[in-house]
């Protein structure tokens, strides 16, 4: 057979076979959702298409196509054989995420084998020899990590074709057994649980209608729509504190319900009894029947001879509980739920309801957060500040118990004294009380009291760990976590159904905030279940930065942000200076540094208190490390003595050989010297050292970084030209390196060159695909999406498009707070401001947004920023006739900008060479930016000058000039779509055109201006073209 007949035979084979696996891994990833599965199988979709007309390399091509089918049958079995539901260890993923990384590094190589291929342009001479070298590399490497041998797919493929159809089978039935489980668990567990409230002492009388009840309304309605439909019998459960007494109350008062069952209404409060005995006598008193020794079968024919009645049975667990009085308990429950017109309503702690009692409401959830501040403001009044009264019910975590407690404290002390007790006494401040109904802690201890906790040491030690993972802990992770408790998932059951614990939606185990401090400060976890925390969570941070940014990460980037708070707690109830283990427990301080910085995700408070323990630390690395890493995070803590920690880092280097710790360090220092001192200068120095380290160790993604940086530093200086080259040098790199991140970071530096040379079309293409990148490396709602999005918004304010630019930082400005990411806040803050001066919103309000954005970047040490609020306001000035104010002002920031940050003079220098913002001539200032604009090559900027020239050449009675000048700047406007100034020019148009008698052409032009001053919200130059208008159809 011919050659080329047996690689096509050999190619088809493995493209059938690679199908059938794709299709495997694609049933997974839809299944159990693992980390990595779903970049796997798009990115060996893809390449089962450019496989087909690959024009080189087709048997190296052939040859890891058949290879990735081994290795993806190996990843599906791994799944089949795991024994935590299907999902994987960190160190398994760590290999899958390698895996990926090798795949996309194939698809890149393969895509630059096509005929027509764009990605070719990206490699220099030799670097595809080395790509395909480390491809292979790669697929080798991942043989040996899952264990696999060789087949030969020529001879076996017979036999590749039913293990195929037998993997694919065993991974349904794992999906299905996944599901049934869940739906099992969803079911035994009865989902979500929480906590109760009131009941009456009293035997002889109803208890009150509660007063203040929000937040129960679909429970509410639930109950009244089983009263409608017959004669109910119902459970309403929930954990202490969470509203049970008070639903059962508002039942009993409902219009409804209290006309229906008038004096036949019964309320017995199970508090004080421990028998079945006890509790019949007790029925039977609020019933009025005469003591006796057992009064059941009374109570039985009274409810029977009588007319419909209604009995509630609260707090019905303190008798129900004990395993030696349930059985009888459950009994008579069963006699009175066989009378026919007796509607039962028991309100139980805990997820699990007696057997006789059907149905059942599903565990009381904590109140809705409006719920919840409605609930408080009853009790406190409205008098308090948002954002105290939230940072109040965070600490209650929307427990209507708590809530009531902390609301009436707050009503007496105010929201500032409250927040800062509990900073010292946590649920103690709300705990003086001699009941349940006002003591926290000894509503919460009742159920800590429970025989089916206090009879497992393994549940209590698991509510320990539970009270240290404020976002709770999935099944998986349990298991994998290898704490060493007995049948953990067992003791899990336990605490739900005792409604300690609850699950959410996402299927994890929480308690509510509450209940941890409590048991934090009663039960505390142990030390050794810490460190084991610990250690796991470090492998998935380690996990996390292997691949992130890579087609791989959005899986790890999930579970890092699902357990971002429970990070947070185990460090600090790990940090100690004294601790053995210190050193590794600040690098998983950086290192959740890094993806708080990277995601947005807030400050880590930790990284400010490693700064007091570094003097001490005796590791060089380590201390190279931290402040590597807090250079590089300088917006989110204060650096007070930047030199000094510069120079122990550098004498730290004759202790350690790490070129590639080397080149982040001289990285983030001179990230700092640009960003924060505006020195571009030694930030020039800094960054070509850490690009000599990078070069000398071949590292194409740290090499990415830098050029990235040094095309800021181009843009900076006015250099876009060189800037976008630049660029698009660091895009080129990252694709080498296979990092989406860092290439997008690249590709909207690119862009941003492009929008300032005038090219909007071709900066919005590379904006959307940036944007489209951070979709595929899962960081799509971080601080670069947001800085894109803030790009795509001064693509439309410089289009004067002032509504589309105001609607996507109004936008920023909701999702992104300013505790979460002042710096994002605060720019989208003064762009809004800016915006609002060109649209004419009122003075105050414009200052408002000016003064806070001056006020974040003041204490984020941003000067450069504090000088673009000078900018701003000086355009408010100019706004409001204070031409004195505003050209001082303007100067100034001329002063503080000039070769540093040519946007801020470009900014100025338009502005003072505008005559229409000035009584005085302005030749000179238009001279100038005119000269400015040509040498920056800023197209936008040159036609605006030829703009100001013209007027300037009218005020000097030259027509014929301005009237060319006016012209060219017109069509330079159309060109680039900007249409407030093209407007303007077509207005001054006109206006020649009718000083020279052509009111039919000047009309044509002002008719045509109008719609784009409409556009550009320009409520005054519309006025001047309705009043030219109507003096030329007067005349």
């Amino acid at each position: 057979m011919p050659r080329s007949t047996i690689a096509q035979t050999r190619l088809n084979n493995v493209r059938e076979c690679l199908n059938a696996a794709v299709a495997t891994i694609e049933s997974l990833s839809t299944g159990l959702n693992t980390p990595f599965l779903t970049a796997i199988a798009s990115t060996t979709r893809s390449m089962l298409t450019l496989i087909q007309t690959v024009r080189q390399h087709k048997i190296d091509c052939t040859k890891m196509m058949e290879d990735i089918n081994q290795i993806l049958y190996a990843i599906a079995g791994l799944h089949i054989k795991s024994d935590t539901a299907g999902e994987l260890s960190p160190s398994m993923l760590r290999n899958i995420g390698k895996f990926t990384e090798t795949l996309h590094k194939i698809h890149t190589f393969a895509e630059a084998q096509q005929e027509t291929s764009r990605i070719k342009q990206f490699f220099r001479q030799g670097e595809l020899s080395t790509l395909l070298k480390n491809c292979k590399g790669g697929l080798q490497r991942a043989r040996e990590n899952f264990e696999i041998g060789t087949i030969d797919f020529a001879a076996d493929i017979a036999e590749m074709r039913q293990y195929a159809q037998k993997r694919h089978e065993e991974v349904l039935k794992l999906i299905d057994s996944f599901s049934e489980a869940t739906s099992s668990h969803q079911t035994s567990s009865i989902q979500q649980s929480l906590f109760s409230h009131n009941s009456s002492n009293s035997i002889s009388l109803l208890p009150s209608e509660p007063k203040i009840f929000h937040g129960r309304e679909s429970e509410l309605l639930h109950i009244l729509e089983a009263f409608g439909a017959g004669t109910p019998r119902m459970a309403i459960l929930g954990a202490g504190g969470i509203g049970k007494t008070s639903l059962a109350r508002a039942v009993l008062h409902h219009s409804q319900i209290a006309a229906r069952y008038a004096s036949h209404s019964f309320f017995v409060t199970c508090d004080s009894v421990s028998t079945q005995g006890e509790l019949v006598a007790l029925i039977g008193n609020h019933l009025g029947l005469k003591p006796g020794r057992d009064l059941t079968q009374p109570i039985i024919r009274y409810f029977s001879g009588n007319s419909p009645c209604l009995l509630i049975v609260d707090n019905l667990e303190t008798v129900w509980e004990p395993k030696e009085t349930r059985g009888d308990i459950e009994e008579l429950l069963a006699l009175l739920a066989d009378i026919h017109d007796l509607v039962l309503i028991i309100t139980m702690r805990g997820a699990e309801r007696p057997a006789k009692v059907r149905p059942f409401l599903l565990p009381l959830k904590p109140l809705t957060q409006d719920a919840a501040r409605c609930t408080f403001i009853d009790i406190a009044d409205d008098v308090y500040d948002t954002e105290d009264i939230d940072k109040i019910l965070l600490l209650t975590g929307n427990m209507p118990l708590a809530i009531d407690l902390m609301a009436h404290l707050v009503d007496s002390e105010g929201c500032s004294n409250v927040l800062s007790r509990w900073e010292q006494e946590r649920t103690s401040i709300i705990s003086k009380g001699y009941d349940k109904q006002s003591n926290l802690d000894l509503s919460i201890s009742l159920s800590l009291s429970s025989p089916r906790i206090t009879s497992f040491m393994h549940s209590q030690a698991l509510l320990g760990v539970l009270s240290l993972l404020p976002d709770g802990f999935s099944d998986t992770e349990l298991l994998q976590s290898n704490l060493p408790i007995d049948n953990v998932l067992s003791c899990k059951a336990d605490l739900i159904r005792i409604s300690l614990a609850y699950s959410d939606e996402r299927k994890r185990t929480k308690i509510l905030a509450p209940i941890r401090e409590y048991v934090q400060k009663v039960h505390p976890i142990s030390f050794n279940l810490v460190r084991l925390l610990l250690k796991y969570f470090q492998e998935l941070l380690e996990v996390c930065f292997e691949y992130f940014g890579t087609l791989g990460g959005p899986g790890i980037v999930t579970r890092i942000i699902t357990n971002f708070r429970n990070i947070q707690n185990v460090l600090l109830e790990s940090f100690n200076p004294g601790y053995p283990d210190l050193g590794d427990i600040i690098y998983c301080i950086c290192r959740l540094a890094r993806f708080s910085r990277l995601t947005g995700a807030g400050r880590i408070a930790l990284m400010t208190r490693t700064l007091d323990v570094l003097p001490v630390l005796d590791n060089p690395r380590l201390v190279v490390y931290f402040t590597t890493e807090l250079f590089h995070s300088w917006r989110y803590y204060q650096i007070l003595n930047p030199k000094v920690l510069i120079d122990q880092a550098l004498n730290n280097f004759q202790h350690i050989n790490d070129a590639r710790l080397q080149c982040s360090f001289y990285n983030s220092i001179g990230e700092y010297y640009l960003q924060h001192d505006n020195d571009t200068s030694a930030a020039m120095n800094f960054y070509h050292t850490a690009l000599k380290f990078s070069v000398s160790i071949t590292n194409t993604q740290q090499q990415s970084e830098i050029l990235y940086s040094l095309a800021w530093i181009k843009w900076r200086l006015g250099e876009y030209v060189m800037g976008q080259k630049t660029a698009y040098e660091a895009q080129r790199l990252a694709k080498i390196s296979a990092n989406l991140y860092i290439e997008t970071r690249a590709l909207r530096m690119e862009a941003m060159c492009w929008q300032v040379l005038g090219n909007y079309e071709h900066s919005i293409t590379l904006y959307t695909r940036a944007k489209s990148l951070l979709v595929l490396c899962g960081l799509s709602s971080g601080p670069l999406h947001s800085a894109i999005m803030s790009c795509l918004a001064e693509v439309h304010k410089e289009k004067s498009e002032y509504s589309e630019a105001h609607s996507i930082y109004t936008e920023t400005l909701h999702q992104v707070s300013v505790e979460q990411n002042p710096y994002t806040h605060a720019i989208a803050l003064i762009s809004i401001a800016e915006i609002d001066v060109q649209i004419g919103k009122p003075k105050h309000y414009v200052q408002k947004k000016i003064d806070t954005a001056r006020s974040i970047f003041n204490m984020m040490g941003e000067l450069r920023l504090v000088t673009t609020c000078d900018t701003v306001l000086a355009d408010m000035y100019l706004r409001e006739g204070n031409d004195v104010s505003a050209r001082a002002l303007l100067k100034q920031c001329i002063a503080l900008s000039w070769g540093k940050n040519t946007d801020i003079v470009t900014h100025c220098l338009q502005r003072l060479a505008d005559a229409s913002h000035w009584n005085a001539p302005t030749s000179l200032w238009t001279t100038t930016f005119f000269v400015h604009a040509l040498k920056s090559k800023q197209k936008l900027e040159i036609h605006r000058s030829l703009q100001f020239l013209a007027e300037m050449f009218l005020t000097e009675s030259d027509p014929d000039t301005a009237t060319a000048l006016f012209t060219v700047a017109m069509e330079g406007f159309r060109e680039m779509d900007v249409h407030c100034s093209r407007a303007e020019c077509m207005l001054r148009l006109g206006d020649i055109l009718a000083g020279n008698g052509d009111c039919d052409k000047a009309t044509d032009l002002w008719n045509t201006a109008r719609p784009l001053f409409e556009h550009s919200l320009q409520k005054k130059q519309i006025k001047q073209i309705d009043d030219r208008l109507s003096t030329v159809n007067r005349g």
